[in-house]
């Protein structure tokens, strides 16, 4: 066994540098998030906003199965590496695709774009490694809160990302995605370089039961969700939260697009509005974790489902009021901010320490491909039936979760 001193200085300096790192991958993936689907439509039409999203979504999932083996067999910071290294091919490949007009080289793209999405998602489950069982939420919800200062940021770089880069040749659109290309690129050094000892090589050899970790499989990541009720609820929690968010604000700047013309005002204010959005995701991180280790995962979990159904509610009616449709989106993000945080927490101390690796990625797994399908059929809902039928349907997806979460067994 490790003693408890060493193992409670490693998780104060890794909490440290997880929350620095996010940070930065969070300016990056906000960054070229942003703007994505204005450039997806632009490319390639309405459509094409909601599949834009969608290959980001997938690509996320996709990439945390490679990432999530890397973990399971060399601990966290291969696989964050590996995340970060992704996100940089991606955002250049998109430049490219800019400058050469091409639509598949745009989805090729964005969909390894994901990795940096899957990087900064699985941090979270790095702060959990070797935290006491009375501050699991609060540890984890602190690297959420991270990515608060990068992500705000990040979606208003795009005006001065352009101004920067047209000088040179860039094409409209290509600035931010040059900007997220670097981020990744010293998120995934820094913790190359410094993430040692690793927190979760640390935690299994904390732990006498995990003498088998190489034989770990999905099969058996399956198996320990279906045995455990808490683990079930985690993962269902985190997937139909990314589902309602994705869904709506993949859709959101298409929607601003529809009656704001002028590129530079359509970019300040989906600027603003996906900040606020944004704000909410993780601004309130620290409290909604404080929240979930005092009065328990079930209850924060129970008042995300309700306030992402009034930020639905909140959407659907806003038409052209965007007054509106940011405090909706900043609802949509606390919303989402409760069911990441509590579920995350519940789905990580509800399985042994030798399946937590491999649980955690398919968990995201499932949340990536759940909502790469919802941001794809956003973008099919909105051309034939308009952004306000989006938002009902977001809202009846959240009914099967609460539901979910009031039984008791």
């Amino acid at each position: 066994m490790i003693d408890a001193p060493p193992v409670a200085t490693l998780q104060r300096r890794t909490l440290r540098l997880l929350v620095s790192m996010q940070v930065v991958g969070g300016l990056g993936v906000a960054s070229g998030v942003s703007i994505g689907a204005l450039l997806a439509a632009e490319m390639a039409g309405p459509t094409a906003a909601g599949l834009s999203g969608s290959a980001a979504v997938i690509g996320a999932a996709l990439i945390a199965i490679p990432a999530a083996r890397l973990m399971r067999t060399g601990g966290r910071r291969p696989g964050l590496v590996f995340g970060y290294a992704a996100g940089v091919t991606g955002a250049l490949l998109v430049v490219t695709a800019v400058w050469l007009n091409s639509v598949p080289l745009l989805f090729a793209g964005t969909f390894l774009f994901g990795g940096a999405s899957a990087a900064n998602l699985q941090s979270r489950y790095a702060a959990v490694d070797l935290a006491d069982s009375d501050h699991r939420a609060r540890h984890l919800s602190l690297v959420v809160w991270a990515t608060t200062l990068g992500a705000v940021v990040g979606p208003n770089l795009a005006p001065f990302a352009d101004r920067v880069t047209m000088p040179w040749g860039a094409p409209e659109y290509a600035g931010p995605y040059l900007f997220s290309a670097l981020a990744f690129g010293l998120a995934g050094f820094v913790l190359f370089v410094l993430l040692r000892p690793d927190p979760l090589v640390t935690a299994r050899l904390a732990d006498l039961s995990d003498l088998s970790d190489k034989t770990v499989s999905w099969r058996s990541a399956f198996a320990a969700i279906r045995d455990s009720a808490g683990a079930r609820l985690g993962v269902s929690t985190v997937a139909v939260g990314h589902v309602v968010m994705v869904g709506v604000m993949s859709m959101t700047p298409v929607h601003i697009g529809g009656y704001v013309h002028e590129h530079g005002d359509l970019l300040r204010i989906v600027g603003l509005v996906i900040s606020i959005h944004i704000t909410g995701m993780y601004a309130l991180s620290p409290l909604v974790g404080w929240a979930a280790d005092r009065f328990g995962r079930r209850p924060v979990i129970l008042a995300g489902i309700v306030l992402l159904t009034l930020a639905c509610a909140l959407n659907g009616t806003a038409g052209d009021r965007t007054v509106q449709l940011s405090v909706a989106m900043g609802l949509l993000g606390v919303g989402w901010g409760c069911t990441m945080v509590a579920g995350s927490t519940l789905l990580s101390e509800s399985v042994p320490v030798v399946q937590r690796a491999g649980v955690q990625g398919l968990s995201d797994v499932i949340m990536g491909v759940a909502a790469a399908s919802a941001g794809a059929l956003a973008g099919v809902v909105v051309d034939l039936f308009g952004f306000a039928t989006l938002s009902v349907l977001a809202a009846v997806a959240v009914v099967p979760l609460a539901a979910l979460a009031l039984r008791r067994s």
